[in-house]
């Protein structure tokens, strides 16, 4: 069976968010000073063909921590649809 995984991967909170913060300077430019934070991150969907939903999510977990996040600088979630 073909899963959909969604993998969302977003700076540390605690880290900088050099882009967020140009396009939080970018909007304050534009006249939008009412946004107080910008924070960008990666949307990544994944086709996995696995017995279960929970294998599907297992195998995106595993793709997130050795390739799409950088667990020092970013976290991740994932649903599967």
């Amino acid at each position: 069976m073909t899963f959909s995984v969604q993998v969302k991967v977003m700076p540390l909170k605690e880290l900088l968010d050099p882009q967020g913060k140009a396009v939080m300077g970018g909007l304050g430019n534009l006249g939008l000073s009412s946004i107080q934070d910008v924070r960008i991150g990666k949307n990544i969907t994944l086709q996995v063909e696995a017995q279960t939903a929970e294998e599907a999510k297992s195998i995106a977990e595993q793709a997130a921590k050795k390739l799409l996040a950088n667990p020092v600088m970013e976290q991740f979630e994932i649903s599967v649809n």
